[in-house]
């Protein structure tokens, strides 16, 4: 299926989920991950309307970074290796993945021009995934003051793949709590505006709790590996 007819009934769900909740859909930036599709698709999905390309690797970002003349704004999201930061770093606008002072301390040297980062939570608790216990998000921003590199822009999590809605929204509910706390510090360098919540599987339930940055993969653009 063509990129163009899966993003128009994107479009379609993102603007009933605002409705559902009384926000505009033009508060919602969709992210097409394109880190399982060849670089044809993803400047397909450019050539469709969407600006917004994420990818969680360095070899994969690189070669879709050299297809284009124009470049679309660059997402690294998925774990991200302290050693893999020097290869991307100046390619990319947005870090989905901030977890550690390691990774802060590197991002902070590498980079030639501010870097808007999400801090990644573990909302879920569950083993599998990367990112801060919500009881270390605070302590852990205030740390980042001294890297005048690093702007914290949101946070970022990865709900649980299962049918179970009311878990789903729970976690997208605890993440936005997170939100309010962040913001109610009043940190110059941690505006914390955004949050990268939401998937194929769980977009509309993560727009309705507050998700101004979705990240859809296969329902957009497919799954080529």
């Amino acid at each position: 299926m063509l990129v163009k007819d899966n993003l128009a009934g994107i479009t379609r769900e993102i603007d009933a989920a605002c409705k559902r909740v009384n926000r505009s859909a033009d508060e919602i930036t969709l992210i097409a991950v394109t880190k399982y599709v060849t670089i044809e698709r993803a400047k397909e999905a450019v050539e469709a309307g969407i600006n917004n390309l994420g990818e969680n690797r360095e070899e994969g970002l690189l070669a879709k970074y050299e297809a284009f003349q124009e470049q679309p704004n660059w997402h690294f999201i998925g774990s991200l290796q302290t050693r893999k930061v020097k290869g991307i770093i100046n390619h990319v606008d947005y870090i989905h993945s901030l977890d550690r002072l390691s990774l802060a301390k590197e991002i902070h040297k590498r980079a030639t021009k501010v870097i808007k980062c999400f801090i990644q939570v573990n909302v879920s608790g569950e083993a599998s995934k990367h990112g801060l216990n919500p009881n270390e998000v605070l302590d852990f921003i205030k740390q980042l003051e001294e890297y005048e590199n690093i702007q914290v822009v949101g946070l970022m999590t990865m709900a649980p793949l299962m049918e179970d809605k009311e878990i789903l929204r729970s976690c997208f509910k605890e993440l936005k709590n997170l939100q309010t706390k962040v913001q109610e510090l009043a940190l110059s360098f941690a505006p914390c505006t955004e949050l990268s919540m939401g998937m194929s599987n769980d977009y509309g339930i993560a727009i309705e709790e507050g998700a101004t940055m979705i990240r859809i993969g296969t329902a957009l653009v497919g799954n080529e590996e």
